[in-house]
């Protein structure tokens, strides 16, 4: 993929910190600091989240000001504080926006789902500067997996990415909790696999309509019957990891689909922790690693 700009714009930030030396208001400081511009044009400032005070931005012009005080200036855009407590932003450049989604939350939303779904939460996100902005799917965790998720804000890219997936992606990984402990602490499954009429996915041996899926899993940690299994997908087909694990006898806790008998922690236990995929704009390899959640640990940790 040739580098060139996006399709569309992403404006960087561009802050400049001031600091208070005398007692004021805001709209005085701004206005001797900023000499150079209009009162007009510090006002849409203000109006436009461009100006922040200890961290936060403020749009009234009387907002008083102690010596000391550092107030920041954005050029480039707004700040924006961008609170989700089911997404967080982990990176973003002009062509993607890479998130940690919760459990619970679809990625994309379906016929059957009203509810907020993460594309159409970072859809809005990217559209607070640019409202023309486009957003596009790269590739999905399940409802109820969390981890690492790619996004794209340009089609070209998205397009580049999704048809050299093996190419570009490299690395990832998982962590989960199974029901029963793997008989080998560590192995690699290999089988082909096919969904049935009722959206369910399991391993076949019709070469013609199984697609291969390639597994390998090391177990961490175990207590009584539960295992702290580290997981990494060579491919990545639809619920490759829910079918291997549950075809050995240890199904990912919480996973009633495929066979998991309890639900310890209220959710499917499996985390998609660690991504790390080729740019296919800058050439630069990308790496995001998340921690694994603590209900995961503590449920395995042995006495």
């Amino acid at each position: 993929m040739a580098k060139r700009p996006a399709g569309r714009s992403y404006t960087a930030d561009n802050i400049k910190s001031y600091t208070v030396s005398t007692e004021t208001t805001l709209l005085p400081f701004l206005l001797e600091t900023l000499s150079d511009m209009n009162r007009t044009q510090i006002k849409a400032l203000l109006k436009y989240r461009h100006v922040a005070l200890k961290g936060k931005a403020v749009t009234q012009f009387d907002t008083p000001l102690l010596p000391g005080d550092t107030v920041e200036i954005n050029m480039g855009r707004s700040f924006y504080q961008f609170n989700n407590p089911q997404v967080k932003v982990l990176y973003e450049d002009r062509w993607i926006v890479v998130i940690e989604k919760a459990s619970g939350l679809l990625s994309v939303g379906n016929e059957n789902a009203r509810e907020k779904n993460a594309f159409h939460i970072i859809r809005d996100y990217v559209r607070h500067d640019n409202p023309d902005a486009e957003l596009y799917v790269c590739h999905r965790l399940d409802q109820y997996t969390s981890g690492v998720l790619i996004f794209a804000k340009d089609l070209e890219f998205m397009h580049e990415l999704r048809a050299n997936w093996d190419y570009y992606v490299k690395e990832r990984k998982y962590m989960c909790v199974t029901e029963n402990i793997p008989s080998r602490p560590e192995d690699t499954i290999e089988s082909l696999l096919m969904e049935d009429d009722h959206m369910r996915v399991f391993s076949t041996d019709d070469e013609e309509r199984g697609r291969l899926a390639v597994t390998h899993y090391r177990v961490i940690q175990s207590r009584g019957r539960y295992a702290l299994v580290d997981v990494e997908i060579f491919t990545g087909k639809k619920n490759q990891i829910r079918v291997h694990m549950s075809e050995m006898g240890c199904p990912i806790a919480g996973d009633l689909k495929y066979g998991a008998e309890t639900n310890p922690a209220r959710r499917l236990m499996l985390h998609n922790y660690r991504l790390a995929f080729i740019h296919p704009v800058t050439g630069e390899m990308m790496r995001f690693s998340l921690t694994t959640p603590s209900v995961f640990r503590k449920l395995t940790q042995p006495d």
